[in-house]
C-alpha cells in the first residue's frame, strides 16, 4: 500500500501469530497460524467501501495540504479488512501484548491507546497503558494516518517492542485515541507494524525494522516471507528477519532493483492474460509489494480485460458505452494508421496531452465519477475511458482480431468494468476454464493460476468465490502502478533486502 490495502474484499482465512524463534544464524523467525473469516464480515467490508470512494474524492485536497502526501497516496488508499497475515508483538516493560499486522506497505507502528476513550473500535482490542510500563518515554508530537476505508489519529510515543524472543529499545510508536468507523471495529487485528523505508513514515518515525539493524538485534539488512496457500495444513506460513529460509522456495531468486524509497517498489513488465499480452504495460509500469493486502490490484483498463477473461461479475458503464458507440471506430482507424496510442484521445478530444500522457482523472476510477456530473459533459469524463479504449483494441489488434470482433469485445468490457465496491464475484465451478494471468518482473515470466488468484470463502455447495483482482489507478508519474498483495507472495516466496535496495520472488515451497 502498500496502496495500498485498497478495496474491500473478504478473504478465506485470517492468520495470527504462532511462534517465534531466534535461530543460530542470527535470524528471527516468526511461525503464521491461519484462521478461518467469519463470512459475516463481508457486511461491514461492504461498508467500508463507500467510506473508501468518499475518501477517493477527497485525496487531492489531501495532497494539496500535505507537501510529502504523494507519497502517502498508496497508504491512504489501504484498506486492511483484506489483509491476512497478522502476527503478535509486545510494547512495554513488563510486556504488553498486541496483534499486528506485518505490512510491507506502510512504515508506522501504531497500536490502539490507553486514552482512547471515544471510539467503540478502542473497546474491542488491546490498548496500551504507558503507565503500566518502566521503559515508556513520552513523545508529545501529534500523529494521524488516513486510509481508504478509516483513519487513526493520536500521538507519538516511545517503549520497548518485542518481536519474538528481540527487545527493540526506545522505539517510537503512535499511540491511537481515535478509531473511527467500521474498519478497525470488525477487524482481528490491534494494530500494524509497518516494514516499508522511512520515507513514508508517518512523521518521520524511525521504523522497527531500521532500529532492530541499529541496534544489532538482526545481522543480516533481510527479511523474507513464506506464505502457505495450502489450506489444510496448520502452518500457515513464515517470516524471517534477518535471512532467508532455503525450505521456503524452490529454484533461484529473481532480483530487481527498488526504484522509489518508499514502498518497496520495482519496475515491472507486461502483464498476460493465458500468455498473450495486454500491451499495457509494454513501456513499463511499477509495482510494489505488499504483505498488508490479499489482493492484486492494477489499472483498471487491465483489471477489466482480466475480468472479462476469468468471467467475473462487474458493473456497466455508461460513460465507457458511450465513448465506445462514439469514437470506437475512429479509434480503431488511428492505430490502423499507426498513430502514437498515447496522442490518440487528445486527437479526437476528448483529452488534453500534456507532452508525456492524456490528462484525465487522476485517481479516481471511471466507475467513481459516473455520478459526477462536469460542465464540460463527456469531454470531461471521457478520458478515462477513451485510454482504456485504446489499450483494448491495442491489445485485440496484436491477436489479429477482426474489427467487428475488436468492437464486440470492447462493448463487453463496458459492461465488466471493476465494481466500486472492488468485489468481483465469480462462478467456482469454472475454475478450471480460466486462465492463467502472468506478470513479468526482471524479465522472468510469473505465472499465477486460477485457484491462486480466486479467492474461495466457505466450502461445498455454499461456497463463494471472488477475483483476487480489484482497480487502483494512478496517473503517471507515480503510475501506472500494480499492488502485489498475498495473491501474489502466496505463489512466490518474497525476499526483501534492505541492504542490496532489491527485492526478489522464487517459486513457494
Amino acid at each position: 500500500m502498500g496502496v495500498h490495502s485498497v478495496t474491500s474484499l473478504v478473504v478465506s482465512f485470517l492468520l495470527f501469530f504462532s511462534a517465534s524463534s531466534e535461530s543460530n544464524d542470527g535470524t528471527l523467525r516468526v511461525g503464521l497460524k491461519k484462521l478461518k473469516l467469519d463470512p459475516n464480515n463481508r457486511l461491514a467490508t461492504r461498508f467500508g467501501s463507500k467510506q473508501e470512494k468518499a475518501f477517493r474524492s477527497s485525496l487531492k485536497e489531501f495532497r494539496s495540504n500535505d507537501k510529502n502526501a504523494g507519497d502517502a497516496d498508496i497508504v491512504a488508499l489501504k484498506n486492511y479488512l483484506d489483509a491476512q497475515y497478522y502476527g503478535e508483538i509486545a510494547i512495554g516493560t513488563p510486556p504488553q501484548k498486541f496483534t499486528v499486522i506485518f505490512d510491507t506497505g506502510s512504515s508506522n507502528l501504531w497500536v490502539p491507546s490507553g486514552k482512547c476513550y471515544f471510539s467503540l473500535s478502542c473497546f474491542f482490542h488491546s490498548k496500551y497503558k504507558s503507565s503500566r510500563s518502566s521503559t515508556y518515554k513520552e513523545s508529545g508530537k501529534r500523529a494521524a494516518i488516513h486510509y481508504g476505508s478509516g483513519s487513526i489519529a493520536g500521538f507519538f510515543s516511545y517503549d520497548a517492542v518485542t518481536v519474538g524472543d528481540l527487545v527493540v529499545k526506545t522505539q517510537e510508536f503512535i499511540e491511537a485515541t481515535s478509531e473511527p468507523g467500521l474498519t478497525f471495529l470488525v477487524a482481528k487485528f490491534d494494530g500494524l507494524l509497518g516494514l516499508g523505508f522511512q520515507e513514508i513514515s508517518v512523521g518521520n518515525a524511525t521504523p522497527v525494522w531500521y532500529n532492530m539493524l541499529k541496534q544489532g538485534l538482526i545481522k543480516k539488512p533481510v527479511f523474507s516471507f513464506w506464505l502457505n496457500r495450502d489450506t489444510k495444513s496448520e502452518e500457515g506460513g513464515e517470516l524471517v528477519f534477518g535471512g532467508v529460509d532455503p525450505k521456503h522456495f524452490k529454484g533461484e531468486h529473481t532480483y530487481v532493483p527498488v526504484t522509489r524509497r518508499g514502498y518497496w517498489q520495482f519496475d515491472m513488465g507486461e502483464v498476460l492474460i493465458a500468455g498473450k499480452s495486454t500491451g499495457y504495460c509494454e513501456n513499463g509500469c511499477s509495482a510494489i509489494a505488499d504483505s498488508g493486502t490479499s489482493l492484486l490490484a492494477g489499472p483498471t483498463a487491465v483489471i477489466a480485460m482480466i475480468n472479462k477473461a476469468i468471467g467475473a461479475s462487474g458493473v456497466v458503464s455508461q460513460q465507457c458505452k458511450t465513448v465506445v458507440d462514439q469514437y470506437g471506430q475512429s479509434i480503431l482507424d488511428l492505430l490502423l494508421a499507426k498513430a502514437q496510442p498515447k496522442h490518440i484521445c487528445s486527437q479526437i478530444g476528448l483529452c488534453t496531452f500534456d507532452g508525456t500522457h492524456g490528462v484525465s482523472m487522476g485517481i479516481e476510477s471511471v466507475v467513481d465519477k459516473e455520478s459526477t456530473k462536469s460542465s464540460s459533459g463527456l469531454r470531461d469524463a471521457g478520458c478515462a475511458p477513451c485510454e482504456m479504449a485504446v489499450v483494448w483494441i491495442q491489445s485485440q489488434l496484436m491477436q489479429n482480431m477482426t474489427q467487428k470482433r475488436i468492437v464486440n469485445y470492447i462493448n463487453d468490457i463496458c459492461e465488466r468494468m471493476p465494481s466500486p465496491n472492488g468485489e468481483s464475484a465469480v462462478d467456482c465451478s469454472q475454475l478450471c476454464k480460466m486462465p492463467t494471468v502472468s506478470f513479468t518482473i526482471g524479465g522472468k515470466v510469473f505465472d499465477l493460476a486460477p485457484e491462486e488468484y480466486v479467492l474461495k470463502i466457505g466450502e461445498g455447495p455454499v461456497a463463494q468465490c471472488i477475483s483476487g483482482f480489484t482497480a487502483l489507478d494512478l496517473p503517471p508519474p507515480r503510475g501506472p502502478l500494480w499492488i502485489l498483495g498475498d495473491v501474489f507472495m502466496g505463489r512466490y516466496h518474497t525476499v526483501f533486502h534492505f541492504g542490496n535496495e532489491q527485492v526478489g520472488f522464487a517459486e513457494a515451497a
